[in-house]
């Protein structure tokens, strides 16, 4: 469902300097505000309940081949404001059943004063929870091809300012790094910033910067230069100056700022879903997302076999997952000229794998490696041969980029999957963008540092995991990879095989309430879950939701999330390295009497804790967790 009520406010919405040289937008609440100014060289800036986050920043083109596009613009009309609303149903519930959003904004249409003309149009809009600008171009009749070489967007941002950031230190990149506060100060250009970028921009001053709906364009990352952060396009691969190439018009992504009191609004916020376009495919009933088992590639040496592939079909079955993931090897050699996927590895028997899930009521994910997919075009032929054997969804590994051409393979390969009734999970893959609105067959990606390096190393903390909530997760789902049972202190983690997980039982719980992945992979072995501690929450908890709350913590120590689906509320807390105690509103809950039964950490990190309690609505709950500790709750009305 889709409204739209459109109507001139300028005197409340848009005001122009005397000058008419610098355009103010503000939010439907007036809280913030954006300026552009295009006197001299084509600039923004930001404020927040009158106080600047963004002070005066540059932005424009550069080009291969002709002048830049930063300066010496003439508005060619007077910008039209019009408040918009739009109401939209998500096919897949990250978040919430319904989306409502209402905003402000305003097309400004720039000609160039010189005798270039060039023309290029910048469109805004300012929700209450943020705002989001793209730039578009238009082609040029003196040049058959152009190409952009930087954009010059930039975020100069207060002095003192803290960013949590992720440096990957190249353009080819998994995005998978650890986040790490750090003084806006001391961002050096050399440094490759991932999004999304949360930023401590003051007392009750937070923002983070993203970008969404990505097409035929590549994703960027951040960097220091000239005393702010400035956008870093991936460029198109063997041509280091060239970022980006066009014929006609092009349209950029949405440069995206959330802006709130706290960070916990950026991740309750539909602002990325909502700038992409509507829902792509006519018919979704089969779009289905839910729990995943997934073979021992995580749990123990890799041994693709069928009695391997059918115990964790059967962990599927008994837990009541819908699906079960066969991970790497299941058609032989990969990476390499000869690898073909459509065909299962000899000792494999395909038809008996789908009718042994049949019969358990699981359905079958396949893992490909993206160079095999690409050869020859190879995934139109197996997509049509994976849905005639019921395939439920791929997942495609180690496409590592974000280029312009990685991310329309991305979008041919979304497309060409929902022909075929596939739905798909990317890994080695650049951080959402909102795109599941429009093809929500795009269930989860990775492009997080997640359980798998704890088979590795000792890079997954508790700290880590709760700074995740904050920053990867506010671009969207991320396939994290939860489940893992063999849980230890910090100080009793190793790497090992099968993999140890350095946080409690209950810590681990908590992941699938808090982290945001419609298809959840759970990636430990049957042995190690069937009947243990826990494995009796993961028969309840959903991947999908009516609607979520944001019921406390920050970055540096913990993380509460409440979760509803249907008539039953899920809590899911998450504790990093400090043991503490933190007390939970219930206000949320509808009026009355209500039964809650809650998982919470025992004296081990193995150890759970199991009691149903009968609260009411609104009464305070105390909840201790141990250090790298948790909680989980399901609570429904009595």
């Amino acid at each position: 469902m889709k409204t739209g009520i459109i109507c001139t406010l300028a005197a409340l919405l848009l005001c122009f300097s005397a000058n008419a040289q610098e355009t103010h937008i503000s939010s439907p609440d007036g809280r913030i505000v954006l300026t552009v100014d295009n006197s001299s060289d084509l600039n923004y800036r930001i404020a927040f309940d009158g106080e600047t986050i963004v002070a005066r920043s540059p932005l424009g083109f550069e080009f291969v081949g002709e002048e830049p596009m930063t300066g010496g613009f003439m508005l060619t009309e007077k910008p039209a404001a019009r408040i918009m609303s739009e109401e939209w149903t998500p096919v897949v519930k990250n978040k919430h059943a319904k989306v409502h959003e209402v905003w402000n904004e305003a097309t400004l249409k720039l000609q160039e004063n010189g005798d270039l003309r060039r023309k290029m149009d910048i469109e805004v809009k300012v929700f209450d929870g943020g705002l989001a600008f793209r730039y578009h171009l238009y082609d040029d009749h003196r040049l058959v091809t152009r190409e952009i070489s930087r954009e010059m967007t930039g975020f100069c941002l207060p002095d003192g300012a803290n960013a949590w950031v992720a440096d990957y230190e190249g353009h080819v990149t998994s995005q998978e790094k650890e986040f790490f506060k750090t003084a806006v100060s001391s961002i050096k250009p050399e440094t490759v910033a991932g999004l999304p970028l949360l930023v401590e921009a003051g007392p009750q001053k937070w923002l983070a910067i993203t970008e969404a709906h990505i097409d035929n364009y590549p994703g960027f990352f951040l960097g220091a230069k000239d005393g702010s952060l400035q956008t870093m396009l991936s460029p198109v691969p063997g041509y280091e100056n060239v970022k980006v190439r066009f014929d006609d018009e092009i349209t950029t992504p949405w440069r995206v700022v959330l802006i709130g009191d706290n960070p916990g609004q950026f991740i309750e916020s539909e602002i990325i879903r909502t700038l992409n376009p509507p829902c792509a495919i006519e018919d979704t009933e089969w779009i289905k997302p839910g729990l995943c088992a997934w073979d021992h590639w995580w749990s123990g040496e890799v041994r693709m076999e069928m009695d391997v592939i059918k115990e964790y079909i059967d962990l599927a079955s008994a837990q009541g997952w819908p699906y079960m993931l066969i991970d790497w090897q299941w058609y032989g050699p990969y990476n390499e000229a000869k690898a073909d996927i459509t065909k299962p590895a000899p000792q494999l028997d395909m038809p008996e794998i789908l009718r042994y899930a049949e019969e358990k009521g699981v359905r079958i994910w396949l893992w490909l490696y993206s160079s095999d997919v690409n050869r020859n075009d190879a995934y139109k032929e197996a997509f049509r041969l994976y849905q005639k054997w019921g395939v439920a969804g791929i997942k495609i590994d180690f496409m590592d980029r974000q280029d312009q051409y990685m991310v329309n393979w991305y979008r041919r390969i979304i497309e060409e999957a929902a022909k075929c009734q596939l739905m798909v999970n990317f890994h080695g893959a650049y951080k959402p963008d909102g795109i599941e609105r429009t093809w929500p067959n795009m269930v989860t990606r990775e492009g997080v540092m997640g359980n798998e390096y704890n088979k590795w190393g000792t890079g997954i903390t508790a700290d880590h995991n709760v700074k995740l909530a904050f920053t990867r997760m506010l671009a969207g789902p991320m396939d994290y990879t939860p489940g893992g049972f063999l849980n230890v202190t910090a100080d009793g983690h190793k790497a090992q095989q099968p993999a140890l997980v350095p946080n409690t039982r209950c810590a681990e719980l908590s992941k699938f309430v808090v982290y945001e992945s419609p298809l959840t992979v759970v990636c430990d072995h049957p042995e190690h879950i069937i009947g243990q501690a826990g494995s009796d929450f993961l028969k309840l908890v959903h991947t999908q939701w009516d609607e979520i709350r944001f019921i406390g913590g920050t970055p540096e120590e913990y993380i509460a999330m409440a979760k509803r689906n249907g008539e039953e509320w899920f809590i899911g807390i998450m504790n990093n390295s400090v043991k503490r105690s933190v007390t939970i509103d219930t206000s949320f809950l509808g009026e009355g009497s209500h039964v809650i039964t809650y998982w919470s950490d025992g004296k081990n990190p193995t150890d759970v804790v199991k009691k149903t309690i009968k609260i009411k609505a609104g009464k305070p709950i105390k909840v201790t967790m141990n250090s790298a500790g948790g909680y989980v709750a399901v609570i429904r009305p009595e």
